[in-house]
């Protein structure tokens, strides 16, 4: 695919196929139900019910990772066709799966793994069997990640782990988590951090739930007192994690298709609008709106730009990386502030109990009424997780200095 193809959006027959067949796919797999399920999560990702639903879905149709190569049960597609899956999943309105173990810690032990350790968790992530959470931040250490202080001590065949993990997405809902500690102090923070594997039910291990501004129960606080891990469960070598976490972040941050999504909950704003009568009435909401909608139309054609690029086997680099991740999280808030402004003042009540797969009482007011508010609540974190866009504007003034 050209670059004057990313750029206006063409297809050549192969792929342009290749998209129908998504899309055909969607229309089936896509039910009533789940839709209905769908449209009821206003989180960064479904609700594990749902997740796993949606999971055992395309996991029968062969598609639940797309980044993985044949040999390990994957699609074996090329950059753009992960692209065009991720972008046909976000018009359509599909779940929204954890990154944890298909995007982050797949990939990381096909790299860094055993030969053991790629035979047992490989399959079971796959399959859905396994349900990974992501240990990293600590309460004193977000997105200074170096600075964590979570100490694992050798004892024989076993490492013992004490301290605190936060902000875990999902981590009620897990049996895996992967995660990242301390074994040793001297020398530069990152050169004594590892990279463990443990399960969720082992003794001394203990998740709290933190309820988020939006009602949500999506993050947690996980505890370790005196957890023991094997040895055998460490990936790569003893102190030298931060290798492995830095290449975990690169999948993290890999190509996406982050447009259609954005361009979906624009699209919603300005039904809201209309329905409230305020599109006709208030030029500077429809303003607003038009310049919205010019900033995604442009940050389209950088993703595609971006998987046309890896498709030719170009690397696309931290900066691009880092750019395309601040672009997505200030424009989700924009787009979810403008969607406020349309609901007016059915945005002040509070739907908790409306959302999810489970609740059965009726949103106050419309049914569009149902999720902006959550939504919109739940994207304040959007320029903070994964790297908050003061850490972005480090890497990129890093690269533009020659640092």
């Amino acid at each position: 695919m050209s670059g004057a193809a990313a750029m206006s959006g063409e297809l050549d027959p192969g792929l342009a196929a290749f998209r129908d067949e998504v899309r055909d796919f969607l229309d089936t797999a896509l039910t009533p139900e789940i839709r209905a399920w769908t449209a009821r999560q206003a989180g960064v990702f479904s609700e594990g019910e749902l997740c796993r639903l949606w999971h055992r879905v395309l996991y029968e149709k062969g598609w639940v990772a797309p980044s993985w190569p044949v040999e390990h049960g994957g699609p074996g597609w090329s950059p753009m066709q992960k692209f065009i899956f991720a972008d046909e999943c976000a018009k359509a309105g599909a779940p929204k799966l954890p990154a944890m173990a298909l995007q982050m810690c797949g990939p990381v032990l096909m790299r860094y793994g055993t030969p053991e350790q790629k035979a047992f968790f490989l399959p079971r992530m796959l399959s859905g069997e396994h349900y990974w959470c992501q240990g990293y931040s600590e309460p004193q250490s977000g997105s200074d990640l170096a600075s964590l202080q979570m100490r694992a001590v050798r004892d024989g065949d076993d490492y013992v782990v004490t301290g605190s993990k936060i902000w875990t997405t999902h981590a009620q809902y897990a049996n895996w988590m992967f995660l990242l500690v301390r074994t040793a102090t001297d020398g530069k923070p990152q050169a004594g951090i590892t990279f463990l594997l443990t399960p969720m039910d082992v003794k001394g291990l203990s998740v709290r739930p933190i309820i988020s501004i939006s009602g949500e129960h999506e993050v947690n606080q996980v505890f370790f007192d005196d957890v023991r891990i094997p040895v055998t469960n460490r990936v790569g070598e003893e102190h030298q994690g931060w290798t492995v976490a830095k290449a975990l972040l690169e999948f993290e941050r890999g190509g996406g298709a982050s447009a259609s999504d954005l361009k979906a909950q624009l699209a919603t704003a300005r039904s809201i609008a209309r329905a409230e009568g305020w599109w006709d009435e208030d030029m500077a909401f429809r303003r607003r709106w038009s310049e919205l909608e010019i900033e995604l139309e442009a940050l389209d054609v950088a993703e595609r730009q971006t998987a046309a690029a890896l498709m030719a086997g170009q690397r696309v680099g931290d900066a691009v990386a880092s750019q395309l991740k601040m672009t997505v999280s200030t424009l989700l808030q924009r787009i979810t502030e403008l969607t406020m402004g349309a609901l007016g003042g059915y945005g002040a009540a509070d739907q908790r109990d409306a959302l999810g797969m489970g609740a059965n009482v009726p949103p106050v007011g419309p049914a569009y009424a149902l999720t902006p508010t959550a939504k919109f609540l739940n994207s304040r974190a959007a320029t903070i997780y994964g790297g908050s866009n003061e850490v972005q504007h480090n890497i990129l003034a890093r690269i533009l200095l020659g640092a």
